[in-house]
């Protein structure tokens, strides 16, 4: 074991992510990248942001790292003693009456810019408009999973709150090259699992990434009433404490009325979903780099019209994968790509299923970690993720709880989607949720 400030040994996941951006950078605009909007009910004074974030962020020197390798082989992120270059904030007024739809493509052109200098993996961005104000913070993936990225703005409002935090971190990783036995049996376990999934074409929507093409996002907020709703209608379902087969199930549905519009031969869908590992002993070593593995669902076209039917379909693989140890496996065996170049292990990804890997990807954060109702002394209206999604499949739902407001955000591909296929899938989502009548 390894125990470093200068050094912190990369998991199977943290190359997975590594791979994922490399692919991303090759046939997009940008990188791995994801953006987590505060919406701020008042103005923030944008000297005190730049002078009390820059002094947050220059505590943690992890911020400006870099993947190298030694002759050990297993990649790791070196870490510069200090802070080299400030944070980036810009700023950007809107005047007049702003509309949601064009604050949202203020948003999205944020989300979709490569960092400035090439090296980044953090800035920050304030929009001022009348008495309102937001905050997009946008990060790299290979530093921060979505609940990470969070925790790392609680951190900074606690410190706010409660006194000063320390960036000084003391690492604890292992280049994890022994054992080789249970790593190999658990490559066999997945292989099992990915040849089983193989059998069957997923549909999906056709993706032409290209180097200028960015991402495209739906928001779609649900008010506390309508979110208590749906809740309630989730608990009763699927089960207490089960939202999130329930959502699932119902984009599903949705996604399958879009699907059933278009020519497409594949016969199921296939989603990973994404299955926080966070073993909770080391609360700020936790909040950097990435701490998940994954799910896969694969379901039957023809099993997709019965929402309730639909549900236990979902619950009943969730049980069986997790019963078998899958998402462990699939972390442990994942160590072993670790020795692949980036390039080469993206070829490797995209082999199986004609390279049609999902349908669609699915994220559910529950309750924000994100504490706070304030950010500085500002009020938080909402918080939710802009991610982009690798391709394929290009395509993902994102949702998360904040201040008793579900929000659900469609992260897609330029061009995969007609506005009016967009409106469509929105509009179904929200009668099957039950807050638009049929």
């Amino acid at each position: 074991m390894l125990v470093s400030k200068r050094k912190r040994y990369l998991s199977g996941s943290d190359w997975v992510i590594n791979t994922l951006d490399h692919m991303m950078k090759a046939g997009t605009s940008s990188g791995n990248i994801c953006q987590v909007v505060l919406m701020l009910t008042t103005p923030l004074s944008e000297q005190a942001a730049r002078n009390r974030l820059n002094r947050f962020v220059k505590q943690f020197p992890v911020l400006q790292g870099r993947v190298a390798r030694d002759f050990k082989l297993t990649p790791y992120w070196k870490i510069p003693a200090a802070m080299e270059r400030d944070v980036h904030l810009n700023v950007t007024h809107l005047h007049g009456n702003i509309s949601p739809e064009f604050f949202m493509s203020k948003l999205v052109h944020n989300a979709n810019r490569p960092f400035p200098d090439g090296h980044g993996y953090i800035d920050f961005h304030l929009f001022t408009s009348g008495g309102r104000s937001a905050v997009a913070m946008r990060f790299d993936h290979r530093l921060f999973d979505a609940r990470g990225a969070e925790s790392f703005l609680n951190l900074f409002q606690s410190g706010l709150d409660e006194g000063s935090v320390s960036g000084d971190i003391t690492f604890s990783s292992s280049m994890e090259l022994t054992e080789w036995r249970s790593k190999f049996l658990a490559g066999k376990n997945v292989n099992r699992a990915i040849i089983a999934l193989s059998k069957s074409i997923p549909r999906s929507l056709p993706a032409q990434p290209t180097p200028d093409k960015g991402y495209s996002y739906r928001l779609m907020t649900f008010s506390p009433q309508e979110t208590s709703a749906i809740y309630e209608r989730a608990y009763r379902d699927a089960g207490y404490l089960m939202e999130s087969p329930f959502i699932l199930a119902v984009i599903t549905q949705a996604m399958h009325d879009l699907c059933d519009s278009r020519p497409d031969a594949g016969s199921c869908y296939l989603i990973p979903v994404t299955m926080d590992l966070r073993p909770g002993k080391e609360p700020l070593q936790e909040v950097f780099f990435n701490h998940v593995s994954y799910l896969f669902y694969q379901i039957p076209v023809e099993q997709v019209g019965d929402l309730k039917e639909l549900v236990t379909l979902f619950k009943q693989q969730m049980y069986d994968q997790v019963k078998s140890g899958f998402p462990r496996d699939l972390a442990t065996a994942s160590l072993l790509t670790r020795i692949v170049p980036l390039g080469l292990f993206g070829k490797l990804i995209s082999l199986p299923m004609d390279g049609k890997l999902a349908t669609f990807a699915f994220s559910h954060l529950g309750k924000s970690s994100y504490q706070s109702h304030e950010f500085m002394d500002s009020p938080i209206e909402n918080i939710f993720h802009m991610p982009r999604v690798p391709v394929p499949p290009g395509l993902g739902f994102f949702s998360s709880l904040y201040n008793g407001r579900l929000n659900l955000v469609i992260s897609y591909l330029d061009g995969m989607m007609t506005d009016e296929e967009l409106e469509g899938l929105e509009v179904g989502i929200r009668r099957k949720f039950g807050v638009l009548p049929e």
